[in-house]
């Protein structure tokens, strides 16, 4: 039997790149600039992201900006928030179509994603609650594969077909996330369980708290703030790391169900979508810790311990501070800071005195940071650092915080598949440098 731990070893020994031969042979690492700025892949018409604010060429500000189809998501926002809507539909439209949505058009998208919010029959039961598990994400992967099964056209990869995978799987996405879990809750927890099928008449958001909560109820304000993160999570450019899984296995020719799989296992990583996780527990930590949650020099010297691994998981690392692409501030944490304190009010004085001390780590610790480490560009909270938070005031289990990431993001995925699909003849393939020596073939006898 081989000695794993022994080859192991071997594996970090032979397979070890120096760092000097990126610099040597000018590869980027992680396709990325030390600026964050990263290597130009390909072209989309689907969303922009930009370090500061542009127009055409020039720079007008040092602050982030993101839109979505050309609208900054600052303007999206406004838009339905005004007339008191939810956003998630109307901006799903937008990405998929390229074109903001007329009434007509947009009740009709709506009627169809909640008509489209149904399982096959007992699919709950012989898939979802025979094995359940503690990450909801395998869970997800292994229920969109499974549904390619009772398809009989999930190889027809034409636009037409895939548009019709695409809006099926954004229907029924919270269904298996928050199904996934009540059968975990119950399987493994032995906790009570219910299946709850949301009305139709319901939003994207309003389905889900209604999906999760035994009594089905929840507040308008609630609604819209789970509504906000989804539209905020639900496109971030082609190059984030699931977007570009996404593109590349499009570019195979493979069928909806096995591309949007490989999605969800990139976001599932926790240096994509599983870092409002490690947020929570960084700021339960830090509160457990600090005598004075409103004592700046305090908490500065806390943030200082953590980067310096003494506390906490020991990594160095304040979760939710800084971005690849966004230095001064990331648009999506500046949009949705206002919908949290909002919710932190409605929820009391201990979710407000939380909110305040999210408030003041983030003013803090990019100080910290740059004092600490040498950085190329500035550091800002992402919008990481306050989701973990609000799902928290909205007591959605943390095995649920990257699938509602998931739930999000399918919109985007489904407009990067759809556009890659229109517009891609090749095969996406990078080049990778050989860096090793040349070795002559040993007999076996002889080595």
């Amino acid at each position: 039997m081989l000695d794993l731990e022994l080859m192991a070893e071997v594996c970090r020994q032979k397979d070890y790149l120096d760092a000097s031969l990126f610099t040597k042979h000018n590869v980027k690492k992680g396709l990325r600039d030390l600026d964050g700025k990263g290597v130009l892949a390909g072209l989309t018409n689907i969303s922009t992201i930009h370090p500061q604010k542009m127009v055409g060429d020039e720079v007008i500000s040092n602050r982030g900006e993101l839109r979505y189809r050309g609208i900054d998501v600052n303007d999206l926002v406004k838009g339905f928030v005004s007339e008191a809507r939810l956003g998630f539909e109307e901006v799903s439209y937008l990405l998929l179509f390229g074109e903001l949505p007329t009434k007509k058009q947009l009740d009709d998208f709506t009627e169809t994603i909640a008509k489209r919010r149904t399982l096959p029959t007992n699919f709950v039961r012989d898939v979802i609650m025979k094995a359940p598990s503690h990450n909801i994400m395998n869970m997800m992967s292994r229920s969109i594969l499974t549904l390619g099964c009772y398809d009989k056209k999930t190889d027809d990869i034409s636009i037409e077909n895939v548009l019709d995978q695409s809006l099926s799987l954004i229907s029924i996405f919270p269904m298996i996330a928050v199904y996934s879990y009540h059968a975990y809750n119950h399987y493994a927890k032995g906790e009570s369980m219910y299946i709850h099928r949301p009305d139709a008449s319901l939003s994207t958001a309003e389905a889900i708290l209604t999906m999760l909560r035994p009594d089905k109820k929840y507040t308008f304000q609630e609604a819209q703030t789970l509504d906000m993160a989804l539209v905020l999570h639900m496109e971030h450019g082609g190059g984030n790391n699931s977007t570009f899984t996404t593109r590349v296995v499009t570019s195979s020719g493979t069928d909806t169900y096995s591309t949007i799989a490989a999605a969800l296992g990139s976001l599932k990583g926790p240096k994509h979508g599983g870092a409002n996780i490690k947020v929570t527990q960084m700021m339960d930590d830090l509160k457990n810790n600090l005598k004075d949650p409103e004592d700046d020099e305090e908490i500065a010297a806390y943030l200082e311990k953590i980067l310096s691994k003494e506390v906490f998981d020991k990594q160095g690392l304040i979760y939710g501070m800084g971005h690849a692409i966004y230095a001064e501030s990331d648009p999506r944490a500046e949009v949705f800071k206002r919908y949290v304190e909002k919710l932190a009010s409605e929820k009391g004085a201990c979710a407000e005195a939380d909110f305040n001390l999210y408030r003041r780590v983030e003013r803090i610790a990019p100080e910290v940071i740059s004092k600490r480490r040498k950085v190329y560009k500035g550091v800002s909270a992402n919008i990481d650092f306050f989701s973990g938070f609000v799902y928290h005031m909205l007591d959605l289990p943390q095995e649920l915080y990257t699938p509602m990431f998931a739930i999000a993001r399918i919109v985007g995925w489904s407009a990067h598949r759809i556009e890659e699909l229109v517009n891609a003849q090749k095969i996406i393939r990078p080049a990778y440098m050989e860096v090793s020596s040349e070795l002559d073939y040993t007999p076996i006898s002889d080595r």
